[in-house]
């Protein structure tokens, strides 16, 4: 028998955004913009782009990071809010 896929989902637990780390492709996913963009937000403060966790304890370039999920979807939310408060 061939299962549905909504009943696959309806079985994935839910995450709570303030403590589910996302990788890079998922940040870029959600907030539309290259890898290089985003880097080069979270050298601007002005930007308040979150700040990646380290998942290791290594230094090196390339070093694997992740963002918290609530942080980037705040941060869109911002930018969203920021829009329509110009527009208005």
């Amino acid at each position: 028998m061939i299962e549905s896929r909504s009943s696959t989902l309806n079985r994935i637990p839910t995450r709570d955004p303030a403590t589910t780390l996302i990788r890079s492709s998922q940040v870029m996913a959600i907030v539309g913009l290259s890898r290089p963009t985003i880097y080069k937000l979270m050298q601007q403060p002005e930007s308040r782009f979150p700040t990646p966790v380290k998942l290791s304890n290594s230094n090196a370039r390339g070093a694997p990071v992740a963002w918290v999920l609530e942080e980037v979807q705040s941060w869109t939310l911002a930018r969203i809010a920021h829009r329509d408060k110009v527009a208005a």
